[in-house]
């Protein structure tokens, strides 16, 4: 009975910033590496970010400097705080267990646009 849940997706303006949440439950929240993912119409989901058990970071390329990625684990939440936001960001975000488990969310629409 994992459930996740995104919200926090929206329209927002380029240059704007938007703040992402996924809210676990039935896992051990702690132990897990969480990750987000997106995919755009048309595309492949693509990993955002990972933030690891014990903090460690990491991101694609395209949205270093601009997103972050952070957990609490005394709320079995993990966020990605988009800064700097891009037309080519517009996609939905998902949120994933682990790297092998096949838990998601049902993801959160994220657009982009003036």
């Amino acid at each position: 009975q994992v459930q996740l849940v995104e919200s926090g997706g929206g329209l927002v303006q380029p240059g704007g910033s938007l703040r992402l949440s996924c809210a676990a439950s039935g896992i051990i929240f702690s132990i897990y590496v969480m990750g987000w993912y997106r995919q755009a119409p048309g595309k492949e989901r693509e990993l955002v970010a990972e933030i690891t058990n014990d903090g460690r970071t990491v991101y694609i390329d395209s949205v270093k400097g601009r997103f972050t990625i952070s957990r609490d684990n005394a709320k079995n939440t993990v966020y990605l705080q988009m800064n700097s936001l891009k037309s080519e960001d517009t996609a939905v975000y998902y949120c994933k267990v682990g790297r092998t488990l096949d838990y998601w969310g049902k993801g959160t629409l994220v657009t982009v646009s003036s």
